[in-house]
């Protein structure tokens, strides 16, 4: 029994100093524990307080751009503020003005309104009393004063036809006896023959240098201004001009003497010679036309077909003048028209404008006659007239005895001896042609045909063909005159780019 309670009692101290030893454990184990907790909390705190730092000065970062870009925007409307109320004060003084301008307008108009019926009034009252004087209504006494001048009117027109007529007589008398004389002169003249050719003297051999210009760039120049080929060969003291139109000619000739005499020989100066000269050979051209007129004795004719008469000075037919030809037929018709009771104005407007056609032969096709006859027609000619004009070739029938007169009076003048040549007819209707088949290509804006017809320059516009189009055209151009017309030897083709800039110093 003793040896059982001794191992009670061991027991019983065993499970106390176990008990002891696993508290003992745990206890320590905890403090470990809360030890590695409080190291934890303590890094935490320290991180939280980090990242509560950066948060802080972030927001400050965000706050301070965001009063930055409130300040940017207050300023930015506060300009916008101003600059509508500006404009509003603006849009209110303009309306303010236009209100005053509407009420000023509105009074004016109220006054006017006032006027005219006051006006109406005093109209109607006049009238009345007018109408109570004379005893006759308004429309009577219209009818009774239009009848008055009616008469008058017939009164004067008779005065004047009898004098008019009266007048006519005697210098019809006294101009007949001139016609008369001024045909058989004509008849009986020699005929000049026109020449292609024009001369041009010079003060001295010096001044073809300065005509031909460094590198030749003024003769250039005058040529393409021109359309006439400047010959400078060894004939002393003079420039030769070759063209078949005589208008350019003759423009080129002025031109080139104004520059001998002023001395100043440019391009620039020579465009703005060429320019003048051509408005002078203009205005001869008019001059000349009413000479015509004048001399034949014809009046009231058109200007355009004045103008175009007065082209005809300088266009020739086989080598005879066509404004001399068309003068000497008028003559020679109103003597014929005289002798045999006939028309004799009609006669004299049917010979003066029955060539008219060849001023505009070479732009419009057809025979020069009918050409001649629709523009007369156009311009407001009788239709005698105009049978005249288109019947002295035969291409229409004559209707009456003054468009045979003509036709006769055509052929006396063409017939009598020396009067015509027929090759120089030839030359200029090839050159024209040429002329005419260069021009019918697109983007070309100029055209001339020198040296007797041997070379053909054609100045294009340069926006609209550029150098590799130009190369293309002069081949396109010869291949095209080999295929259409027949001439002796070779045909020079060159086309002409040419671009400018001008600025001037001021």
């Amino acid at each position: 029994m003793g040896q059982w309670f001794f191992t009670g009692v061991i027991g019983v101290v065993a499970f106390a100093l176990g008990y002891l030893l696993r508290r003992y454990l745990s206890e320590s184990k905890v403090r470990a524990i809360k030890a590695e907790a409080e190291r934890a909390l303590i890094e935490a705190r320290a991180e939280a307080k980090n990242i509560v730092l950066e948060a802080k000065d972030q927001a400050i970062k965000i706050r301070s751009q965001a009063e930055e870009e409130n300040k940017r925007r207050r300023i930015d409307l506060q300009k916008q503020e101003e600059r509508l109320q500006k404009r509003w004060e603006a849009l209110e003084r303009r309306i303010d003005r236009l209100e005053k301008r509407e009420r000023k307008l509105n009074q004016r108009q109220s006054s006017l309104d006032r006027l005219q019926s006051k006006l109406e009034e005093l109209h109607q009252k006049q009238i009345q009393e007018l109408e109570r004087i004379s005893g006759l209504t308004r429309e009577e006494a219209k009818e009774i004063f239009l009848e008055n001048i009616a008469q008058e009117a017939r009164q004067d027109a008779a005065e004047m036809i009898r004098r008019v007529e009266a007048e006519a007589k005697e210098e019809a008398e006294r101009r007949a006896r001139e016609i008369i004389a001024t045909a058989i002169q004509r008849y009986a003249s020699d005929q000049v023959e026109e020449s292609t050719v024009s001369m041009v003297p010079l003060p001295s051999d010096e001044m073809k240098g300065r005509i031909i210009g460094r590198g030749g760039r003024n003769i250039r120049a005058f040529e393409k201004a021109t359309g006439v080929n400047v010959v400078v060969d060894d004939t002393p003291e003079a420039v030769l001009l070759s063209s078949f139109d005589p208008v350019r000619r003759e423009v080129a000739r002025v031109a080139m003497q104004k520059l001998i005499t002023d001395g100043r020989i440019h391009p620039g100066r020579i465009e703005e010679v060429v320019e003048k000269s051509r408005q002078e050979v203009e205005k001869i051209i008019l001059e000349e036309g009413e000479q015509a007129a004048y001399q034949v004795g014809v009046h009231g004719l058109h200007p355009e077909l004045i103008k175009l008469l007065g082209q005809l000075k300088f266009r020739t037919s086989y080598g005879q003048n066509v404004l001399a030809n068309s003068i000497e037929t008028a003559h020679l018709a109103g003597i014929m028209a005289a002798e045999l009771g006939a028309d004799v104005e009609l006669a004299k407007k049917g010979g003066l404008l029955h060539d008219i056609g060849k001023a505009v032969s070479h732009q419009v096709e057809g025979p020069h006659a009918l050409i001649g006859a629709e523009i007369a027609k156009r311009f407001g000619a009788s239709e005698k007239l105009v049978n005249c004009i288109a019947a002295h070739h035969g291409e229409e029938e004559p209707r009456c005895i003054e468009a045979i007169l003509v036709a006769a009076a055509d052929a006396i003048s063409s017939a009598r001896p020396g009067a015509r040549r027929e090759s120089l007819e030839h030359y200029v209707k090839r050159i024209e042609t040429l002329e005419k088949l260069a021009s019918s290509f697109e983007g070309v804006e100029q055209c001339y045909a020198i040296q007797a017809g041997r070379e053909v320059r054609i100045i294009v516009k340069p926006e609209e063909i550029d150098d590799l189009a130009a190369i293309q055209l002069s081949k396109k151009i010869a291949k095209k005159v080999e295929e259409t017309l027949e001439y002796p030897g070779q045909i020079k083709v060159t086309v002409i780019r040419e671009t400018r800039a001008v600025e001037y110093a001021r």
